[in-house]
């Protein structure tokens, strides 16, 4: 069947932001032009810009009060939300999974193919960090309502007919909560953004979300031990606390544009990745701008990361303790290596990843599993 004759529909688990997620189904409405978009909640911003010409439906979640800000506390109901959409007529349904999304019913001809960003962090791997964060009433009602949600998204994932995931790590990841195998696609990184700079500065760069289990806490620390330059970029519930700590060399940004963004990208002498990420674009558009990164030697930085004693090959290093003596370690030795991490090897490893790629291997592996089903 032709690409541009399938009806097409993707489901995405909320539009509030345009980040990793939403930049891997802008790809996918190049792949297939003439989709539809289901989701709980969409922004007009988004519908009426990035999602422009395409059918929008939202689940009966958008409805809710203050849906836009609080979707996250509509959780539960988003299974039975999902189930309400009439998926009927489609020959082709694609969920995007971190949130709640592959829970649909799909016609039984129809092919349903799952893009894993993760299984739902606060209802599996990372249910115990959020249950300890949260207040004594918030606990309460989450251990209940939690084994509710890990119930309902085990048994969603028999509704998926192929997964996909986005890095090996996710792949064992989903492996583990729905006993199922997933083919390693990764996401796309639109490497043209940046420029690849060969000349840097004399700063180090920490650049995301400033939530606890990203770590900004624990590079903060070491930088303000050691003594040496740091800029850390980001929004989230730790700025006020990060910026109560700032000095003169350990700089607190918080938001900013993305040309400031390119900019400390390209000049920064190395990006600073302590956390444990699915997948990680951070890293890659670092790459991108020719700096190397100094990561944490745990999930998806180890399938972008290449640490080598070549330096025509090397785009980083790792450090494999989540602890201040080991950062400060990886940074002594990045800083004696013999010869610098080149920038061209950097821009080189962020070019596996284009969007040309992705759409490739994502067109290729739906076409092959048409054939086989058909």
């Amino acid at each position: 069947m032709q690409l541009t004759k399938m009806k097409v529909a993707i489901v995405h688990y909320w539009f509030v932001t345009w980040r990793g997620g939403e930049k891997v189904i802008e790809q996918l409405l190049r792949i297939y032009p003439q989709a539809d978009v289901f989701t709980h909640v969409v922004t007009p911003q988004i519908e009426g810009k990035q999602l422009a010409g395409h059918r929008v439906q939202r689940t009966f979640i958008n409805r809710l009060p203050m849906a836009e800000r609080f979707y996250q506390k509509y959780l539960p109901f988003m299974p039975i939300a999902l189930e309400q959409l009439d998926l009927t007529d489609y020959d082709l349904v694609i969920s995007s999974e971190s949130g709640p999304a592959k829970n649909v019913i799909t016609h039984p001809d129809a092919l349903h193919v799952c893009y894993c960003h993760s299984p739902m962090r606060y209802v599996w791997d990372m249910y115990r960090l959020y249950l300890d964060g949260a207040g004594k009433l918030t606990q309460a009602l989450m251990r209940p309502l939690m084994h509710y949600m890990r119930l309902v998204d085990g048994a969603s994932a028999s509704r998926v007919d192929h997964f996909i995931a986005n890095s090996a790590f996710i792949a064992r990841r989903i492996d583990k909560c729905y006993r199922r195998e997933a083919t390693v696609i990764h996401p796309p990184v639109d490497i043209d953004e940046f420029e690849c700079l060969a000349e840097k500065q004399d700063y180090y760069l920490m650049l995301g979300q400033l939530t606890a289990y990203k770590r900004t806490d624990l590079v903060m620390d070491t930088f303000l031990r050691n003594g040496k330059r740091l800029v850390i970029i980001g929004e989230g519930e730790q700025l006020a606390e990060l910026r109560a700590k700032a000095t003169d060399k350990v700089k607190v940004l918080g938001r900013q544009s993305f040309s400031v963004l390119k900019e400390h990208l390209a000049n920064a002498k190395a990006l600073i990745f302590p956390g444990v990420e699915d997948f990680g674009i951070v890293p890659l558009e670092a790459m991108a701008s020719g700096t190397p990164v100094i990561a944490f030697a745990k999930g998806g930085a180890l399938e972008t990361v290449v640490e080598s004693n070549d330096p025509s090959l090397a785009t980083g290093m790792f450090f494999h303790e989540q602890s201040m003596d080991a950062l400060d370690e990886a940074l002594s030795r990045f800083e004696s290596l013999p010869e610098r991490i080149s920038p061209l090897a950097c821009r080189r490893q962020a070019e596996r990843f284009t969007p040309a790629r992705f759409r490739e291997e994502i067109a290729s592996f739906i076409e092959d599993k048409q054939r086989k089903d058909s």
